[in-house]
C-alpha cells in the first residue's frame, strides 16, 4: 500500500492581526447586504440554461436563488420534494400527472406564470426538438445541427430524452393546472419534476430574444433573484427580485466570481474581498478556522467521485484492463490522505437514501483493493504496457489534481501505464479528436431513485454514451426497464445487474468516494451550507442582522 501524507495547511498569506478589509456587505451602510462568492468555475459552457449547463457548478448558481420548478427540492433538508411553483400534485395514473400551480407568482419581467408558461418549459422548441418520446436508443448530437441563431444546441434534444425520456407533453387544462402526460408508466415523475432541467422559463421572455446566446445569457424566471450581469469565465451577479412569492429576498445582490486557484480563493476570503469560498480542500480548513470571525460549513452530498473509462480505446476494450484498474485503487488510502477521513467510500455508484425505498442493493461495494488480482487481470489481457490517456482538468474537482497524480502510481504498481494530459476545459476532455482513455466526473442522485445516476448518466441517453466512451446493449434494456416498469421486485433486480454489468463485467467508471463540500465563510453573517453544490441565499437561510 502507498504511503500517503496530508499535504500542509496554507500559511495566511496576505491576512495580518487588525488589518482585514471590510466585505463588500458592509460597504454600505443602511442597505440591504451584498455578498460576493468566490468559486472555481461559474457555467462550464458559459450559459445560464438548465438544460445546457447540466453540472455541479451550474447546481451553485442556479438553485434555489435563479430557477425554480413545480416541484422544489428541500435543499437545506432531506433533498425530497416540497411544493414549489405547484402548490399540489395528484396521479391519474401510471403515467400522467397533474399539477394546481400557484397564483400570483411573478416572473422577472412582471408577467404572471401560467400554464402556457409550464407547457412551453417541456416543449419540443424548448428542449425536445424532433425527438420522440421512446427509451432504449441513443441520442447523439451530431444528428441535430442547429439551423438558426434561435435554434437549440446540438446537445439539448439529447439531454431532455436523458431526463424525460418517454415525455408526450404538457396538457394545459386550466390557467393554474397542467397535465404531464407519459408515453409508457413511469414510477419517477414526481422525482424528474425536481430534477435538475425541469425548471419553468417565461415564454415571452423566449420569443422576445433575438438568439437563443442572448436569452441563456438573462434568462426570465421567477427566483428570488435575477440575472443583472453574466461575463462568461469572470463573474454572475444576480440582485434581489422583489415580487418574489415566497417574499422580499434578504440580499440586495450576490456576486459570483471565478477564482480557479484554491489559494486565492483562501486569500481572498481572509482579506475580506470576498465573503464566501467555496470548494475548498479539506487541508485549507486549518487556514481558514484558524483565523478569528472565518468557518467552514462542510458536509457529505449526494454524489460521487467517478472515472470514466472510453472502450473505444484499443487498450480498454478489453474489459479485463479496465477490471485490473479499479482493483489497482485503494479507494480508502486516497480518503483519508486527501479528505482527511471526512469522506467515505460508498458501496459502488449507490447512495444511502435509496435505502428508504428499498431500493439500496446491500452487500454491494465498490472493486476490493487487490493489487495481485489486478496484475492477474492484465497479463489475462496479455497486455503489454501500452500508454492510456488521462485527459485532466486542474482541480474542477476538489482535490481532481493530487488524486489523478496517486492513481496514476496506484496503476503504474501493478504494471498499467497511465499518462496524465492536463486540458482546459470540458470540450478538450471531450474532443472526439486524439485518443481517449480516462476521465473524471462525479455521479448525482437527483431524484432519490437509482434511476439516478445510473440509467440518467450510463444509460442510452447517458453523457458517457452519447460522448461515445461506453455502451453495452444489455445496460439499455435493463435502463428501459427502471424507465417503465411499476414492479419494485422487477426493477431492483434489474438495477443489482446494472451495477454488476458497468461496475464488474464491463466496467463504465470505477466509483472513488462520496463528494464533500467545504465553504469557507464569515461567521457573522450566520449562513448556513445545504447537504449540496446549492448555495440557498432565501429569507429562510439568512439570519444575519
Amino acid at each position: 500500500m502507498i504511503r500517503l501524507n496530508r499535504r500542509h495547511a496554507l500559511g495566511l498569506l496576505g491576512a495580518t492581526t487588525g488589518s482585514l478589509l471590510l466585505p463588500g456587505y458592509l460597504r454600505a451602510q443602511g442597505a440591504r447586504r451584498s455578498i460576493t462568492v468566490a468559486v472555481q468555475k461559474i457555467t462550464n459552457n458559459n450559459t445560464l440554461d438548465i438544460w445546457n449547463e447540466q453540472s455541479n457548478v451550474g447546481e451553485r448558481v442556479f438553485f434555489p436563488n435563479l430557477w425554480e420548478g413545480l416541484i422544489l427540492r428541500n435543499w437545506m433538508g432531506d433533498q425530497g420534494p416540497v411544493p414549489g411553483l405547484a402548490t399540489s400534485w395528484s396521479r391519474i395514473d401510471d403515467k400522467t400527472i397533474e399539477l394546481k400551480l400557484r397564483e400570483g407568482v411573478k416572473f422577472h419581467n412582471g408577467d404572471e406564470m401560467t400554464a402556457e408558461d409550464v407547457a412551453f418549459s417541456f416543449s419540443p422548441e424548448r428542449v425536445f426538438g424532433d425527438t420522440q418520446p421512446v427509451g432504449g436508443s441513443t441520442i447523439f448530437a451530431e444528428n441535430y445541427t442547429p439551423a438558426t441563431a434561435k435554434d437549440l444546441p446540438a446537445s439539448v434534444p439529447g439531454i431532455g430524452r436523458r431526463l424525460w425520456p418517454a415525455l408526450q407533453g404538457v396538457e394545459i387544462v386550466d390557467k393554474y393546472t397542467v397535465r404531464f402526460h407519459n408515453a409508457t408508466p413511469d414510477v419517477t415523475l414526481e422525482g424528474r419534476l425536481y430534477a435538475f432541467g425541469s425548471q419553468i422559463a417565461n415564454r415571452r421572455a423566449w420569443d422576445e430574444a433575438a438568439s437563443y446566446a442572448e436569452w441563456a445569457a438573462k434568462p426570465v424566471t421567477t427566483g428570488p433573484y435575477m440575472v443583472a450581469e453574466f461575463k462568461p469565465d469572470v463573474s454572475l451577479t444576480l440582485v434581489a427580485f422583489d415580487d418574489y412569492w415566497g417574499g422580499q429576498p434578504p440580499l440586495e445582490k450576490i456576486t459570483f466570481v471565478e477564482v480557479p486557484e484554491v489559494s486565492s480563493r483562501v486569500n481572498g476570503l481572509l482579506s475580506g474581498e470576498y465573503d464566501f469560498a467555496c470548494d475548498l480542500p479539506p487541508d485549507q480548513i486549518g487556514a481558514v478556522t484558524g483565523t478569528p470571525g472565518f468557518e467552514v460549513q462542510s458536509s457529505t452530498i449526494w454524489n460521487h467521485r467517478i472515472s470514466v473509462f472510453n472502450t473505444q480505446n484499443e487498450v480498454l476494450a478489453d474489459p479485463r484492463v479496465r477490471r485490473a484498474m479499479t482493483h489497482a485503487i485503494d479507494r480508502q488510502a486516497i480518503v483519508e490522505a486527501l479528505w482527511a477521513g471526512q469522506t467515505v467510500v460508498p458501496a459502488g455508484l449507490q447512495f444511502d437514501s435509496f435505502r428508504s425505498s428499498d431500493m439500496f442493493i446491500e452487500g454491494w461495494a465498490a472493486p476490493e483493493y487487490n493489487p495481485e488480482l489486478a496484475r492477474d487481470l492484465l497479463k489475462q489481457a496479455n497486455y503489454k504496457g501500452d500508454a492510456v490517456p488521462y485527459r485532466l482538468l486542474n482541480n474542477y474537482y476538489t482535490n481532481q489534481t493530487p488524486t489523478a497524480q496517486i492513481m496514476v502510481e496506484m496503476w503504474r504498481q501493478v504494471g498499467m501505464n497511465v499518462e496524465i494530459e492536463m486540458k482546459e476545459n470540458w470540450a478538450q476532455i471531450h474532443d472526439p479528436a486524439g485518443i481517449k482513455g480516462v476521465r473524471d466526473w462525479s455521479a448525482s442522485n437527483l431524484i432519490n431513485d437509482p434511476i439516478t445516476p445510473l440509467v440518467v448518466q450510463f444509460g442510452p441517453n447517458g453523457e458517457a454514451q452519447q460522448k461515445k466512451d461506453w455502451t453495452n446493449a444489455e445496460m439499455n434494456q435493463l435502463s428501459v426497464v427502471m424507465e417503465t416498469s411499476t414492479d419494485h421486485p422487477t426493477r431492483k433486480k434489474a438495477i443489482a445487474r446494472m451495477l454488476e454489468i458497468a461496475e464488474r463485467e464491463d466496467p463504465a467508471y470505477q466509483v472513488l468516494h462520496q463528494n464533500a463540500v467545504f465553504t469557507g465563510m464569515r461567521s457573522d453573517l450566520h449562513w448556513k451550507a445545504a447537504p449540496a453544490f446549492a448555495m440557498d441565499f432565501r429569507a429562510s437561510n439568512w439570519a444575519a442582522g
